[in-house]
């Protein structure tokens, strides 16, 4: 650096007081410089496009070297390489720049030597420092996030007035972009939406970075976050892994976030004006006109599409895409095996081995089944019940008891009552139609039935008969109707079928 310089330090307050709308002179004053030197400082960074405040990642050797990159010999005769391809050529796998710099000499045997050549590919590079910190090797990283601000949409029934968040992915090495609106951003949306992007890219990069939001990661940590189970179980069916950006670190995600702005410039101010009555029509508008107008616009700094750099290096080393696309699964993780050996999901109840009463199990949803796993090994799978309070019981999951109890159906009930009389067969067939739950009439059933066994089969049907005529329909009224020898007894001239008239009592009539 040449001895009139200002330091670093004074480079920046220039700049600092400059964005204060301080006048050269004043400047000058304040810092004890001459004018002009502030001027000549005013006047490179002007050129370099470096304007307050400056980059938290652009240090004192970056910023020199932006304001003072020494001129070249023009009178030099020896070709100069072309540094945008050799950008981009250093994005592919395993491309060094002592490989490129051999093929140059290869065509220009009378070009740079390698030292110059790398000094040279510096000087041009630490103009893009500011725009491009990271260098994205090719397929490797897709970065996801929601921006901030979204896309309003009517709804056509209510006229009520919702805002569409939009979703912004980005592949590193090329900036390929992929972006839609979804009605919320609820994890089976942030999953849909990634189904979405990897079809897009027709191929899977090795890593996602997404932020550390609530629909990404479970429990957010700077150095280990825990992934959403469906998040993590999307990564397993594509084959790639995630790797959540750093909490309140945008650097790590620099290309997403770039990538958010350019989208909320070209896709939702240029929708400002539009009105839509679904998030699909916006989406329509997205997909057909503005995504690709994006993507196939060259990029000032490298005079390159986002569509021909994916085209030559990002898509040939994408992973290739399953065979099927991913089944949003939902999981509920640390649930309590209830002691009737079910599981409890949106109030419908699923079985599991009876041995595993009490323990703790993680249940994984889809639209479909459901699939019940203890220590990460799979006991039951079930079909989804879609109702309330329904059960889904596999007979296999049962005690040996609970089975055989089990195996007495309707019919079956049915047919032992005939065994005994027609008036036990009609009360078990009042039992098992005023009950809300067949298991209920199961039971009650199943106790008069032991109740034959102890008393009599006789005995029995003159009970039933009994209880029919009361419209006493139940275990009880039957059981003590037996203990206290009341079956033999003649039934009374009038029964609760015709009761006398009493004020007290309303009749039939009054509940019709």
């Amino acid at each position: 650096m040449s001895a009139e310089r200002l330091s670093m330090r004074k480079v920046r307050e220039v700049l600092r007081l400059q964005s204060a709308g301080l006048s050269p002179r004043q400047i000058a004053r304040s810092l004890l410089v001459g004018r002009t030197t502030v001027v000549d400082y005013q006047r490179r960074a002007k050129l370099a496009g470096i304007t307050w405040p400056l980059p938290e990642t652009l240090d004192d050797e970056a910023l020199e070297r932006a304001l003072f990159v020494p001129r070249e010999d023009h009178r030099s005769s020896r070709p100069l390489p072309d540094w945008t391809e050799v950008h981009k050529e250093l994005r592919r796998k395993h491309v060094t720049l002592a490989l490129l710099w051999e093929e140059y000499k290869t065509q220009h045997p009378d070009g740079y030597h390698y030292s110059q050549f790398c000094d040279l590919h510096r000087r041009w590079a630490s103009r893009l420092e500011i725009w491009m910190r990271q260098e994205h090797k090719a397929g490797e990283k897709i970065f996801s996030d929601y921006s901030g601000d979204g896309i309003p949409w009517t709804n056509p029934k209510t006229a009520e007035i919702r805002e569409a968040p939009l979703f912004v992915a980005v592949l590193g090495a090329s900036n390929y972009t992929y972006a839609e609106v979804t009605e919320s951003q609820e994890l089976r949306y942030w999953i849909r939406a990634h189904v979405h992007t990897f079809a897009f890219y027709d191929g899977v990069s090795k890593v996602v970075v997404p932020d550390q939001t609530r629909t990404a990661v479970k429990t957010t940590c700077r150095y280990e976050p825990e992934i959403n189970p469906s998040f993590q179980e999307l990564a397993r069916h594509y084959s790639t892994c995630i790797v959540p950006a750093r909490p309140r670190k945008p650097r790590d995600k620099a290309k997403v976030e770039v990538g958010v702005l350019i989208a909320q410039r070209w896709i939702i101010a240029r929708l400002r004006d539009h009105t839509f009555y679904s998030p699909e029509e916006i989406n329509e508008a997205i997909w057909n006109d503005l995504l690709p107008r994006l993507n196939n616009r060259p990029m000032r700094k490298l005079k390159r599409s986002r569509a021909e750099l994916f085209l030559a290096i990002d898509k040939p080393a994408l992973q290739p895409l399953p065979q099927l696309p991913y089944e949003l699964a939902t999981w509920k993780v640390g649930l309590r095996v209830n002691v009737d050996y079910h599981v409890e999901l949106e109030r419908n109840y699923y079985s599991v081995p009876s041995q595993l009463a009490h323990e703790q199990v993680d249940v994984r949803a889809t639209t479909s089944t459901i699939e019940i796993f203890h220590a990460h090994r799979r006991v039951a799978s079930h079909l989804r019940q879609h109702g309330e309070y329904q059960h889904s019981t596999v007979s296999e999951h049962m005690p040996t008891s609970h089975r055989a109890h089990a195996e007495w159906t309707p019919s079956r009930i049915l047919r032992w009552a005939e065994e005994v009389g027609p008036d036990a067969r009609a009360l078990a067939e009042k039992i098992l139609s005023e009950r809300q739950h067949p298991e209920q009439g199961y039971r009650a059933c199943l106790g008069i039935m032991r109740l034959g066994k102890r008393y009599g089969r006789e005995r029995l049907e003159m009970a039933c008969k009994r209880a029919l005529a009361f419209r006493a329909h139940s275990y009880r009224f039957v059981e003590s109707v037996l203990k206290k020898n009341l079956d033999g007894q003649p039934l009374p001239e009038f029964t609760r079928e015709a009761l006398p008239p009493h004020e007290n009592v309303r009749g039939a009539s009054y509940y019709t």
